[in-house]
């Protein structure tokens, strides 16, 4: 068994990365890239004969002739296990998500997320999927609140006090407790991936629509939406599913995808977003940030939160 590894900037590691696996059969047994340290990034691909090596070599060097690949020779190795083994369980806020092997030992009463490593990118791990988890988080605490004050407004105890203050009741000594929050609301997912995030807003109540443009991911999210027995709340669209929002307003959306998808999708954002909805744009550098806040500000929307992790940073919107 061969690695081959090689240092560069997030645009070369991905291309890549793509063309590898834009190969089939591809000479890789298996593929992985991650930011090493701010701004470089490490792909590491394991083959396992010297000709692959040199298949690997041609196509990385085609795709991306700036990286200069440096080999050597590992131990061959039971690398589901050894994966398996280095995705330890990722909590964000009241979310954990964790392939089956570190869910069972989970039982902190948090919201549990089965998605397992594959092909289709979001198990947590990155700080784009962290970020959208915790925004997540922070739309659901917000709804809760505004549930809250709702309920004591018009439910029984705000009778019972407004009885109480006009002397046509005595004062109870035991308040009733609140009606419970519930869920109901529209969730939107662009560029959904392994459905992680369809999935996490649809445990909360959410009627969700997710859309990813690679079949394969789609197909994944699909098998996710079942594992986590939330497929009737989870629709599943592979392709850019323009014509499944026309006409529609949701009151979550999520875009985990690119700096300039996000800048170019703005106006068909916006205009799906529901008045007092929450939008979460991730897939960010930290460095890129600015100008997609200039883009979405300009559209009259509120930035709410900020939330950096690692290179990235998620944004977090409301609209008036």
């Amino acid at each position: 068994m061969l690695l081959l590894t090689a240092l560069g900037t997030l645009s070369q590691i991905r291309a890549a990365a793509d063309e590898l696996d834009r190969h089939d059969p591809s000479p890789a047994d298996a593929v992985s890239w991650f930011e090493e340290k701010p701004g470089r990034f490490r792909i590491e691909v394991y083959v396992p004969t010297k000709q692959d090596a040199l298949s690997v070599e041609a196509i990385v060097g085609a795709a991306a002739p700036e990286l200069h690949l440096k080999q050597k020779k590992v131990k061959a190795a039971d690398w589901v296990a050894m994966s398996l083994e280095g995705l330890p369980a990722v909590r964000a806020g009241r979310f954990v998500v964790a392939g089956a092997h570190a869910l069972m030992g989970e039982n902190n009463g948090r919201t549990k997320i089965w998605i397992e490593a594959s092909e289709a990118f979001g198990t947590g791990h990155h700080g784009t999927t962290w970020g959208c988890l915790m925004a997540l988080e922070h739309f659901l605490r917000q709804r809760e609140k505004r549930m809250e004050v709702g309920a004591r407004a018009s439910g029984p105890q705000a009778r019972q006090r407004r009885a109480v203050k006009s002397g046509k009741m005595a004062p109870h000594p035991t308040p009733r407790p609140l009606p419970s929050l519930g869920g109901g609301f529209r969730a939107l997912d662009i560029g959904a991936g392994s459905g992680v995030l369809a999935i996490a807003a649809a445990k909360h109540g959410a009627d969700a629509l997710a859309i990813e443009i690679d079949h394969r991911a789609a197909a994944i999210a699909e098998i996710n939406t079942h594992q986590n027995k939330v497929a009737p709340r989870v629709r599943v669209i592979a392709g850019d599913g323009a014509r499944y929002i026309a006409g529609k307003q949701f009151d979550l959306v999520f875009a985990n995808i690119l700096m300039r998808p996000l800048i170019r999708l703005a106006p068909k954002l916006v205009r799906v977003l529901e008045p007092g909805g929450t939008l979460i744009l991730s897939g960010l550098l930290r460095q890129q940030a600015p100008l997609v806040r200039e883009a979405y500000a300009n559209r009259g929307l509120i930035l709410e939160k900020q939330i950096p992790k690692e290179a990235w940073m998620t944004l977090v919107w409301r609209k008036p």
